[in-house]
């Protein structure tokens, strides 16, 4: 076996290269678990605790089939468990948006991705051209970065014989484990090195300005933005540039290296807790299975994080593992869209209401239990001070009064008033239902079951309906509370 340190060769396999390779943007197939384990302090531990930690032990992510055509076309296939219980879903994506499918639902979700494109309108930036950059600039970054990383005590490449997707090949197995103290110990040659790389380290500033000007360029152009602002702040050429920031990077290694073995001591003597987590119980481990193209088949990894336990943190230890095999890499690839045949319902921000949400699954699938019985969607808090002329609330004849519609849409509901008429129709996000009221009658219906009122609705010098608060809060399935210091009233939504 041949280990040379420094230029990251071991047995033959140029890990740097394979690293690199792993950045880039390739089609292909794969397939994917990962699963979390905390490891309680039983001595700590409440049941609550336990009950929690055995919980989130049960959660696991499976992707059965992802299909990436390119960075832009994509399909994932897989479920998600807890405590037994699988929620299958299907996603899919392409330069517009993302579709993803979960059981339970009547229509399948769609997050646009134009939307996130909108600061493209405001910037005017060739967002296209900058992904192309940054795709070019990752596995430059982490070729640098693996330079002036020594091997770990424990690597070694073996060939081996390994089934992906039922197929069986020849493959490197490329072994690496690591331990808390190990990593720690790595930083202060890494850093050093760095320092110590003029070239490269100017190369990769050359590469992070390339990517980083035209931005500048753009800001600088807007109309908005004064000249001055920006010219005094960036040189005036690459070369500059370059030789400016190296010498800032370069002082502030040097800077830290000088004194670092006497701060590290310093922060692990003030934060003993650190001790644990880089210890030696603290481990990485993983496996990388490579083709002869250096390209990643198949891989196995494990980070156990040892965790001072306290009662606030009744932890010892919290694992990772996570594996994946990938076939088809480079070749042509077909992804599996979902269908949207039958509508989407439209995740933009502001626009979707939880109830709108909650209809969208079956009552009694996992999906909107998790919503409302754990994620609690539908929980709202409205806070109203009376002293407030617009929003605030009003006392007449003991009873307290409150913009109908503000209110209403705080909590969700739909607002709808037919001009000339008085009557009013209101919505309950949640439920669906309809309530209708009348201004200045204290009839009203509820889902067709007519109530009374204490008082009237009615018109106010402001031009906006007041309804009685208890009534309205109640009625779209809220608590009122008033405080009587501060006279603040707080109206809560379960």
């Amino acid at each position: 076996m041949v280990v040379l340190t420094g230029c990251q060769a071991v047995g033959g396999v140029d890990i740097d290269k394979a690293m690199a390779n792993s950045t880039s943007m390739k089609s292909g197939e794969s397939k994917q678990s990962m699963h979390i384990n905390i490891e309680p302090d039983t001595q700590l531990a409440t049941s609550e605790a336990l009950e929690m930690i055995k919980r989130i032990n049960s959660i696991s992510l499976n992707i059965d089939h992802a299909k990436m055509k390119d960075n832009k076309t994509a399909s994932i296939k897989g479920s998600l468990s807890i405590e037994g219980t699988k929620l299958p879903f299907h996603l899919s994506m392409d330069k517009s948006g993302m579709i993803i499918d979960v059981d339970g639902a009547q229509k399948p979700l769609y997050i646009s991705l134009d939307e996130l494109g909108e600061a493209e309108t405001l910037l005017p930036i060739n967002r296209g051209e900058m992904e192309q950059k940054l795709q070019e600039l990752s596995p430059k970054v982490l070729s640098f970065a693996m330079k002036h990383l020594s091997n770990p005590k424990n690597i070694s490449v073996t060939p081996v014989q390994e089934a992906v997707n039922g197929e069986t090949l020849s493959l490197s197995k490329l072994h690496i484990e690591i331990s808390g103290e190990e990593l720690l110990a790595m930083v202060k040659p890494f850093l050093t090195s760095i320092s110590k790389d003029e070239q490269g380290l100017k190369q990769l500033i050359s590469d992070l300005y390339d990517v980083l000007y035209p931005v500048y360029e753009t800001f600088s152009g807007m109309e908005s933005i004064e000249d001055d602002q920006l010219a005094d702040a960036v040189p005036s050429t690459k070369e500059e540039a370059v030789t400016e920031m190296y010498s800032m990077i370069k002082e502030g290694l040097d800077s830290i290296l000088v004194d670092y073995d006497q701060e590290l001591n310093t922060l692990l003597t003030d934060t003993p807790e650190l001790k644990t987590v880089f210890g030696p119980e603290t481990k990485l481990k993983m496996d990388f299975f490579l083709d002869n193209k250096l390209d990643i088949r198949k891989q196995n990894m494990s980070l156990k994080v040892a965790v001072p336990a306290s009662e606030d943190l009744p932890v010892r230890a919290v694992t990772i593992s996570a594996d994946s095999e990938l076939w088809n890499v480079g070749g042509a690839v077909t992804v599996d869209a979902v269908n949207a045949s039958h509508g989407v319902l439209e995740m933009v921000e502001g626009e979707v209401t939880p109830g709108q949400v909650l209809r969208n699954f079956d009552s009694n699938s996992v999906v909107y239990q998790l919503l409302k019985n754990e994620m609690k969607i539908t929980n709202k808090s409205v806070f109203l001070y009376p002293d407030d002329d617009t929003y605030g609330a009003v006392t007449i004849k003991n009873t307290t009064f409150v913009p109908l519609r503000y209110l209403s849409e705080q909590l969700d509901a739909e607002v709808k008033w037919t001009k000339g008429s008085k009557q009013i129709v209101v919505i309950d996000d949640i439920t669906g239902d309809e309530i209708v009221l009348t201004v200045g009658s204290p009839k009203a219906t509820i889902a067709g079951q007519e109530v009374m009122m204490v008082e009237s609705a009615y018109v106010g010098k402001n031009g906006k309906t007041y309804v009685p608060l208890r009534f309205m809060a109640e009625s779209l399935g809220a608590t009122v509370e008033k405080e009587q210091d501060t006279g603040w009233i707080f109206i809560d939504r379960p």
